[in-house]
């Protein structure tokens, strides 16, 4: 496609920042570069029509680590490194309430409950005896220890007689925020451009060049984050994709379940959301077809969250799923994201390892700042 005259001149010349992936890093990149810097010319580009990654996919957890993850990280990461992570978790949440306010983005603080199945004793007792130890390592995040057991509220099935706690996690709604941060950008005089996909990146000596699929156009500062994607584009940077598969159900009368909840080291999540139970995960069930860019559904996994979702979230209740859908994280080695110069005018801020919600406004501000 050869751009006319008037597309090049309103969108593609004298662009000082553009910035690649519309979810929830991005947006969250242009907002504070505008804020920054209020007569820069801003370019956001998005290969789809909505946000796809994980921005627009995932449950709308605003989550920090429940006992048993926080357990697994410390097995991979030294105690600092995991406690920087938690603060990062928490410090993003904060900002993105701050920005957005907790109305328009439904935030609710119901707290979070990790359930502990009845095939694991070893694994649930392990993880009572760690409260105080945690509670310990957490407290100077939260003002407070964020963990204490509970008894089966809910009457959960096939489960261990408690649950742990944690006070402080919530639930927002992930349409509104991601609408919001979108009608921020607008009212910023910020353009989103849909339907374009950049192809690669070549550093030039005033810039840029960005390659996408129709045409190029030059840039002074280019931002990459697409998260699950990046490897298409950075080919210095290990990131993995790891697709996560979705279901919710058809609305359910009386519905008493309130939080989010967890199982499996977080492999397995659900939440009340519109009188409807929204369950997901079980990638650990078959983790190398789960490593893919593929969108879709698996029938081993789908099947499993079924289960479990008639065995244990909901027994002997009828239930109807609604939809059923998958979103790209993220992933590596580490869990802490990769927000770093890939050269003197390109820039990355990716790998959330699944906790975008909770990362992605702290995350967006700390790829802008790289731009000083």
């Amino acid at each position: 496609m050869e751009l006319s005259y008037w597309e090049h001149k309103t969108w593609f010349s004298n662009v000082d920042f553009t910035i690649v992936g519309s979810g929830i890093v991005g947006l969250n990149c242009a907002i504070h570069l505008k804020e920054k810097y209020p007569k820069s010319n801003i370019l956001i580009l998005e290969k789809s029509s909505l946000p796809q990654g994980a921005s627009t996919k995932n449950a709308g957890f605003a989550c920090f680590g429940s006992v048993s993850e926080i357990l697994s990280d410390l097995e991979h990461h030294s105690e600092e490194e995991v406690v920087q992570l938690v603060q990062k978790r928490w410090n993003g949440i904060q900002r993105l309430r701050r920005l957005l306010g907790d109305k328009p983005i439904r935030f609710e603080r119901h707290g979070s409950h990790e359930l502990f199945p009845l095939e694991k004793p070893e694994f649930y007792e392990n993880s009572l005896k760690s409260i105080p130890y945690l509670n310990g390592l957490m407290e100077p995040i939260f003002g407070e220890k964020p963990f204490v057991t509970n008894n089966n509220l809910f009457r959960f099935g096939n489960i261990q007689e408690k649950y742990i706690t944690h006070l402080l996690e919530g639930q927002l709604d992930t349409g509104k925020m991601m609408r919001s941060l979108i009608q921020k950008c607008l009212s910023m005089e910020i353009p989103i451009l849909n339907g374009i996909m950049v192809k690669d990146l070549i550093e030039t000596n005033n810039g840029a060049t960005i390659i996408t699929n129709d045409f190029e156009f030059s840039s002074k500062n280019v931002f990459v984050a697409t998260n699950g994607f990046a490897s298409k584009l950075l080919k210095t940077e290990v990131v993995k994709p790891a697709r996560a598969q979705v279901l919710i159900t058809e609305p359910i009368k009386n519905l008493t379940i309130k939080g989010t909840f967890h199982f499996d080291e977080g492999y397995y999540y659900f939440r009340n959301i519109d009188d409807r139970i929204l369950f997901g995960g079980g990638r650990n069930l078959d983790f190398k077809t789960e490593e893919t860019t593929e969108f879709g559904e698996t029938s081993i996994i789908q099947n499993k969250l079924e289960t479990l979702l008639r065995d244990m979230i909901l027994p002997n209740h009828p239930i109807k799923i609604e939809r059923r859908w998958s979103g790209i994280m993220g992933v590596g080695t580490q869990k802490s994201p990769i927000v770093k110069p890939i050269s003197n005018s390109i820039y990355c801020g990716v790998r959330l390892g699944g906790m975008g919600v909770a990362l992605g406004s702290l995350v967006g501000k700390e790829l802008a700042e790289l731009a000083d």
